[in-house]
């Protein structure tokens, strides 16, 4: 090996020491990733014995949590993390399956709701049954009651902190919108998504 290798294994070995890599910040969020990946894991199987992927079941879910069972094409961009190109793809499967349909909007041609038909809401209805079992058993049926009450807070707060810069959130005083200021306003209704 090099000098210049142990120069600078040694300068990295002293910026990074044990006491930032084992900080209880960094365990936390390895603790929930590992959670979430497994759940999600478990999930996923569970989805595709009804003949969808996991990201279809997230578009339906929010589809059918939302007002009128719709949401423009860059807010569901937005609340599955998907790009705009990736929900059209997801949408255009679900679209050919008759489980939703596009509607263009009144107010703005350039854009275009995703509409859940009721056949995407009878499919939802064969598939909850079996995931609030599992939700039950690998997540909210280990909590103990008063952890189940206050577990979506820290969570929304997350979220807020995550998908909104600082100074461009508002919350209202409930907590269950968060609406992001620039113009057009985005809104991410997570009380539908917790309850």
């Amino acid at each position: 090996m090099s000098f210049d290798y142990f120069r600078v294994k040694f300068c990295y070995d002293q910026l990074v020491s044990n006491d930032l890599v084992d900080d209880p910040r960094i365990t936390a969020v390895g603790l929930f990733s590992e959670a979430y990946t497994g759940l999600t894991g478990r999930l996923a199987g569970q989805i595709a014995e009804h003949g969808l992927a996991l990201i279809e079941f997230e578009v339906l879910i929010r589809l059918s949590r939302s007002p009128e069972g719709q949401l423009r094409m860059t807010d569901l961009s937005t609340q599955t993390t998907l790009t705009t190109s990736g929900v059209t793809r997801v949408v255009d499967r679900l679209e050919r399956d008759g489980l939703v349909r596009r509607m263009a909007c009144p107010s703005d041609r350039r854009s275009s709701y995703t509409v859940i038909t009721q056949a995407g809401r009878e499919r939802l209805a064969s598939i909850l049954p079996g995931h609030l079992d599992l939700i039950g058993q690998w997540f909210t049926g280990l909590l103990a009651p008063e952890q189940l009450g206050n577990a979506d807070r820290p969570l929304r707060d997350g979220i807020l902190i995550v998908l909104c810069p600082a100074g461009m959130a508002d919350r209202d005083p409930d907590a269950t919108r968060i609406s992001v200021n620039p113009q057009p306003p985005t809104v991410v209704l997570l009380d539908r998504l917790a309850t």
